[in-house]
């Protein structure tokens, strides 16, 4: 439970947080469990404060820096993070749903199990974070940095994700059924058994990519990179390679029934 202590200090206005902060360096906020519903937290330092299972649902956190703060099990729904900095942040098993996290810093955060649907992500810093299981289903990614991101097994149907940075992400066993994939950097990202049917490729970067055994019925690769890409075992029944590049590709065992190669 809550420190009643440094709730109240928090509760009391931006200015007293700050300055005992400041004061306090040593001291590790424990905010854990409080409800903050709707808390006007604009640009506080939360920086390594114990925020677990708290409720910041609708909380407004433009530019706050919650960096090393644990925010495990906490609920943050519809909650704006615009530019916020979660870097190494602990937000496993975290209600993110509906939340605005446009330019937000996440690198390297723990969001193992979190829920991210519908949020908008637009442009945010994602790189090397741990989003393993992750429900990305619906969310705005566009622009995004999810280089070296651990996407093992996640939700991203339905997702937007064009132009996004993902190279050398794991995203093996993820489910991007639909997803908009339009531009995105995918170079030796590991997409190993992964679902991608009916999915928007066009014009992606998918060099040296691993697609083996990875489901892409009926998706659209039109004028994409598959240079050195490994396809073997994929099923590409349906899909569209128009234009596309597949020099050095490997599509052996691949299901390529009713597939438009390219020219």
């Amino acid at each position: 439970m809550a420190n009643r202590e440094h709730l109240a200090l928090l509760t009391a206005g931006a200015v007293t947080w700050t300055e005992w902060r400041k004061k306090n360096p040593q001291v590790e906020p424990d905010l854990s469990a409080a409800n903050l519903l709707g808390y006007n937290l604009r640009g506080a330092n939360l920086q390594g404060v114990n925020l677990s299972r708290v409720d910041l649902s609708n909380a407004l956190l433009v530019r706050a820096n919650l960096s090393g703060a644990n925010l495990s099990g906490a609920n943050l729904y519809k909650a704006n993070l615009i530019e916020a900095n979660l870097s190494e942040a602990n937000l496993s098993v975290t209600n993110l749903s509906g939340a605005t996290l446009t330019q937000a810093d996440l690198s390297y955060a723990n969001l193992i199990g979190a829920s991210l649907s519908e949020a908008n992500l637009k442009d945010a810093a994602i790189a090397d974070a741990n989003l393993i299981g992750a429900d990305l289903s619906k969310a705005n990614l566009r622009g995004a940095d999810l280089a070296c991101a651990k996407l093992h097994r996640a939700n991203l149907s339905f997702s937007n994700l064009m132009e996004a940075n993902l190279n050398e992400a794991d995203l093996s066993q993820a489910n991007l059924y639909e997803a908009e994939v339009i531009g995105a950097y995918l170079y030796k990202t590991d997409l190993y058994k992964a679902n991608l049917s009916y999915a928007h490729l066009g014009g992606a970067y998918l060099s040296k990519a691993n697609l083996c055994e990875a489901d892409m019925g009926g998706a659209n690769l039109r004028w994409t990179n598959l240079n050195g890409a490994n396809l073997a075992g994929a099923n590409l029944k349906g899909a569209n390679l128009r234009g596309a590049k597949i020099r050095g590709a490997n599509f052996i065992g691949a299901n390529l029934h009713q597939t438009i190669m390219p020219d």
